[in-house]
């Protein structure tokens, strides 16, 4: 089985959304990281040396390679990635190898073998 990593930088407030249309959509799991901070085209705002912007959470998905594409357009349409400038970005990049995900698995297996 080959799996995709999706990372995802989402405003913080779109965390749990984001986060339940993944697992809906076929991740078992995701690694969260609270607080990050970023830029893009245009620098932060600052008021007396203090950035005014929003915080960001990183989500990390390993998710079936078959299942990630689907994910990551899902998360993308409702964390409004496209039709919102600085909402955030997600990517997915090809894992070579997973270890601890057995029963991440055995149940991706059984749910493929139905659909099929």
């Amino acid at each position: 089985m080959h799996f995709k990593l999706i990372i995802a930088f989402v405003e913080d407030d779109k965390t749990d959304l984001v986060l339940e249309t993944a697992r809906k959509n076929g991740a078992k799991g995701a690694t969260v990281i609270n607080n990050a901070r970023g830029e893009g085209l245009k620098q932060s705002k600052t008021f007396f040396g203090l950035t005014l912007e929003t915080q960001r959470d990183v989500l990390m998905f390993l998710v079936e390679e078959h299942l990630s594409r689907h994910i990551l357009e899902t998360i993308a349409a409702v964390a409004e990635f496209d039709s919102a400038p600085g909402t955030g970005i997600a990517f997915q990049i090809d894992v070579e190898d997973a270890i601890g995900v057995t029963r991440q698995v055995e149940e991706l297996t059984q749910e493929l073998e139905d659909k099929i």
